[in-house]
């Protein structure tokens, strides 16, 4: 059965490309509109085009996650825009260091720290209050396996993604009884530009080998998982993680 997603508004925020795009197009198949963000338009409009020219509804919008002032900007911007929000996918983050934790430098730490901890926290701070005002809302965060274990050359990485987690658990607590489910995926090493570095080293090559899908992950592999939890059929599931890792973890 399809899920149906018809009259939701849901933002993907990092939704030019990769795991983001991924998703979006899986919400705007299920009927949902779907406002796409990023640090650049061009990335997120050659998206939005997508799924208008496939007969879904979408809008590109800018915003970079470690910019408070644009995250609360694009959330009144929806309100005004559409009178509400429904789902949010926190996808965007950044890791702009991979090598030996001592030599990590602070201006990398604070970036992989305001893209991806401060801005999903205040993403969800600023879209809750929006969701209630419709009867509630699903959110969900785009973590990793980094959360379990960390990773090689991204101990900065490994500890926002752990994090994320934790803040999935702390909101969904504290806001499950007003309608807000929130919930995470972890994905394991799925082939995106983003995880280049990690998908070009002959080590983590030799890993994925290994496990027992015995390949990584591709971006539509974690359409489905999204579906799910932003779905009426998850309703009874909030504050958990979902790991999708073809078995890497095992």
């Amino acid at each position: 059965m399809k899920t149906d997603l018809s009259g939701k508004v849901a933002l993907v925020n990092g939704g030019s490309r990769g795991i983001g795009e991924a998703i979006a197009h899986g919400l705007a198949d299920c009927g949902a509109t779907v406002v796409l963000s990023s640090r650049k338009i061009e990335g997120v409009q050659g998206v939005a085009d997508d799924i208008i020219a496939k007969g879904g509804k979408a809008v590109a919008k800018v915003c970079h996650a470690g910019h408070l002032d644009q995250v609360q900007a694009l959330i009144n911007e929806i309100g005004e825009e559409f009178g509400r929000l429904d789902i949010v996918i926190n996808n965007a983050a950044t890791s702009p260091y991979y090598g030996p934790a001592i030599d990590n430098p602070p201006e990398a730490f604070d970036k992989s720290v305001d893209v991806n901890l401060k801005g999903p926290y205040y993403m969800m701070a600023y879209a809750v209050p929006l969701m209630i005002k419709n009867g509630g809302g699903r959110i969900v965060n785009v973590a990793s396996i980094a959360a379990l274990a960390s990773l090689p050359g991204q101990a900065v990485y490994s500890m926002t993604k752990a994090g994320l987690v934790s803040l999935t658990k702390s909101f969904a607590k504290e806001y499950g009884h007003a309608g807000v489910r929130v919930n995470a995926i972890l994905p394991g090493v799925v082939e995106t530009k983003f995880a280049e570095a990690l998908t070009t080293d002959p080590r983590i090559q030799k890993w994925m080998a290994k496990i027992p899908a015995g390949r990584a992950g591709q971006p539509e592999d974690m359409v489905a998982g999204v579906l799910f939890l932003v779905s009426d059929e998850s309703a009874y599931t909030t504050g958990t993680a979902l790991v999708m890792d073809g078995g890497a973890m095992l």
